[in-house]
C-alpha cells in the first residue's frame, strides 16, 4: 500500500479502537491500481492519486479506510470484506450515518455490491464513474441501501454513467442524488482529488 505516515487517521481496515463519535469513510479505488503498491499512470488520464485523494479525505476529519486490492481480487470477495467491516463498526456503536463508502469506477460496483450486503438505510455511499455498460456491470444485479449519491462527468467514454437502472429496482434506499459533472476530463476525475466530486461527496457524507 501506498506509504501514508503523515496521515494517521488513515489505515487499511478498521482501527482497533474504534470511536462512534468518529466520521468512517471506506475508499475503493479503480481497476487500474490493482497489484501496484498504490501508484498506476493511465494513458489517457495520466497519474492515478491515491495517496492525495485519501490525504483530502483526512484533512476533511475521515477516518480512512483503504488498501490497495490484490490483482484479480474478486469483487463480490471484496464487497463481502467491506460490508463485514461495516458490521464491525455498526456493532461498536458507530452511527450508520457516520460510515461513508465510496467507490471510484470498478470500485463503485464493489461499493454496489456491499450495499446490497450490509441491508442499511443510514449507511452513505458515493459512487464515483461507475455504473457503466460492460460486462462487470451488466451482470450485477444489486438491491440498494442506504443514501446513494453518484457522480459522473457527462464526457466520460469509457461507458461510465447514470446508476438510475440500478436505483429503480432496489428496494432500501433512503436517500438518493446524482450529479452530472462537465470538467471535460471524462473518466480522468477519478484520478485526481478534485473539488468538483470532493465538494458534493463530503456534503452527502456530512448531511449538510
Amino acid at each position: 500500500m501506498a506509504s501514508l505516515q503523515s496521515a494517521s487517521a488513515q489505515t487499511r481496515t478498521i482501527p482497533q479502537r474504534i470511536d462512534a463519535t468518529s466520521q468512517y469513510l471506506f475508499y475503493l479505488h479503480g481497476a487500474i491500481l490493482e497489484g501496484t503498491k498504490g501508484h498506476a499512470v493511465s494513458p489517457k488520464f495520466g497519474v492515478y492519486e491515491y495517496d492525495k485523494i485519501l490525504k483530502a479525505f483526512v484533512r476533511e476529519g475521515f477516518t480512512v479506510i483503504s488498501e490497495v486490492r490484490r490483482k484479480g481480487t474478486p469483487p463480490q470477495k471484496y464487497a463481502a470484506k467491506v460490508a463485514s467491516q461495516v458490521d464491525e463498526l455498526l456493532k461498536a456503536g458507530v452511527p450508520p450515518r457516520r460510515i461513508t463508502i465510496v467507490g471510484a469506477s470498478r470500485g463503485g460496483g464493489i461499493a454496489l455490491i456491499a450495499s446490497s450486503l450490509i441491508k442499511n438505510r443510514d449507511v452513505n455511499f458515493v459512487i464515483l464513474a461507475s455504473c457503466a455498460g460492460s460486462r462487470f456491470f451488466n451482470n450485477l444485479d444489486p438491491d440498494l441501501y442506504g443514501n446513494v449519491l453518484s457522480i459522473y462527468d457527462r464526457d466520460d467514454d469509457t461507458g461510465a454513467g447514470s446508476c438510475n437502472r440500478f436505483v429503480q429496482q432496489s428496494s432500501g434506499i433512503n436517500r438518493h442524488q446524482e450529479i452530472v459533472l462537465t470538467t471535460g476530463l471524462g473518466h480522468g476525475i477519478v484520478y485526481h482529488p478534485m473539488k468538483n466530486w470532493l465538494d458534493p461527496l463530503f456534503n452527502w457524507a456530512l448531511q449538510r
